[in-house]
């Protein structure tokens, strides 16, 4: 790659605890002790009941795919080298949808499907640095 992705600004309380997880290539999720709803992406109070009395999980990292787009060219250097590559909406089991890329395909416009299965893969992004979470095929 022609480029490091960008990275998220530290501190950042409400992010940063899904952040260090992903350095232990743990994807994370928060749970509300209050009225149970998912929480993700991650933050301070839950948008159902307004409570900040939530409690981190970690996802088994499968799903399927809800929607994506192909995105055949960027100018942005850190993305220039990847040719056509996949922007997705993944449902976790966990009931929870996170904005990804797919990968582990070889031809993204050919061999992505919506309602297809995926698990996570992990791409580092340098010593000591986050992780981020992809999806290939399952």
């Amino acid at each position: 790659m022609a480029g490091q992705r960008p990275q998220p600004r530290f501190p950042e309380p409400d992010t940063e605890p899904f952040w260090e997880a992903t350095k232990r290539h743990e994807l994370t999720y928060q749970i509300c002790n209050g009225c149970g709803d998912v929480l993700f992406y991650p933050r301070k109070y839950c948008v159902l009941c307004g409570t900040d009395d939530t409690t981190w999980h970690t996802s088994k990292g499968e799903g399927e795919v809800y929607t994506f787009s192909v995105v055949m060219q960027s100018r942005h250097p850190a993305f220039a080298d990847l040719g056509p590559y996949a922007v997705a909406y993944v449902d976790l089991d966990e009931g929870f949808r996170i904005m990804t890329n797919i990968v582990g395909v070889p031809n993204p416009v050919d061999d992505i499907q919506c309602g297809m299965r995926v698990k996570v893969r992990w791409e580092d992004q340098g010593e000591g640095e986050v992780s981020l979470p992809m999806f290939e095929p399952a």
